[in-house]
């Protein structure tokens, strides 16, 4: 058993002499930092990537291996989407920046005012913003440019604006 297991983990102390903030940033882009330097060990980042969630108390971004855990600073969306899927069936399946893979609700769509496409990842318990190559990738899709209009599922989807649910 983890102690991430524990009812009561996210409410422990911090280790003695440490706190449970940090200054690991994640970027709009979706890239770590720590201290101002760029974290681009890959192994490390697929950690950190893997590692997101948000404080069940509070709802502040944290990373957390299932050990130990720590707030840490979000720029925008706390994910992104690298890639899409598209079933023959117009299905979509999000492919994260963490290598994890989860069907898109298209309830959940929205627009930045940049026009950056958002979903809600991980049960829908976390925002992910889409890269450029997957917000392409939504081509197919497109029913509509102005307003955006897709068709996903069968259904006709208006993304909202950002924030606006």
């Amino acid at each position: 058993m983890k102690p991430g297991d524990h009812p009561d983990f996210f409410r422990f102390a911090p280790p003695p002499g440490t706190s449970r903030e940090s200054s690991i940033r994640l970027d709009r882009d979706g890239r770590f930092w720590h201290d101002g330097a760029r974290v681009d060990h890959p192994a490390l980042e697929r950690g950190l990537r893997s590692w997101i969630a948000r404080h069940p108390d509070d709802g502040r971004p944290i990373l957390t291996n299932g050990y130990d855990w720590c707030y840490f600073q979000v720029d925008d969306a706390p994910l992104r989407v690298d890639g899409l899927r598209i079933g023959d069936d117009g299905a979509v399946t999000l492919l994260l920046f963490d290598g994890a893979e989860e069907p898109l609700d298209p309830a959940t769509l929205s627009l930045g005012d940049d026009g950056v496409v958002y979903a809600r990842a991980r049960g829908g318990a976390l925002e992910a913003r889409f890269s450029r190559h997957a917000q392409a990738q939504l081509a197919p899709l497109l029913v509509e440019a102005e307003p955006p209009v897709l068709r996903v599922g069968g259904r006709e989807i208006r993304p909202p604006a950002r924030g606006a649910r």
